[in-house]
């Protein structure tokens, strides 16, 4: 799926969310936002700075975004697919615990993605 601009995929994000693949999702933000790595608290996962840059730059998104939690999620396409598949399963610890917490357990050392001039 090509995106146009932000806007265009929040409308597509909100009317079809099933269409969104990850990969979606990082190229939106890629062409949009400048990424600095930032540790981050995810629930009771913990993200060094530099580790999985993919789930802080979704999350950073949503929070600019002021996105709901099903839009957050949904931004992870296949990978929240794949949660929902095997609920009992360990992988994607940082879907798995925005699932169980919300933004409620969210927190950022320092602001991971500004605006491209």
């Amino acid at each position: 799926m090509a995106q146009a601009d932000t806007t265009s995929f929040i409308e597509i994000l909100t009317q079809d969310p099933d269409q969104i693949r990850f990969e979606d999702s990082m190229a939106i933000i890629e062409a949009n936002y400048s990424f600095t790595p930032s540790a981050f608290t995810n629930g009771e996962q913990n993200n060094a700075a530099g580790e999985n840059s993919g789930s802080c730059k979704v999350f950073a998104f949503a929070q600019l975004q002021a996105l709901s939690k099903q839009q957050t999620l949904a931004l992870f396409g296949q990978y929240y697919q794949d949660v929902l598949d095997t609920p009992q399963g360990e992988d994607h610890q940082n879907i798995r615990q925005f699932i169980k917490n919300g933004w409620n357990g969210i927190s950022f050392s320092q602001p991971a993605l500004s605006k491209k001039v």
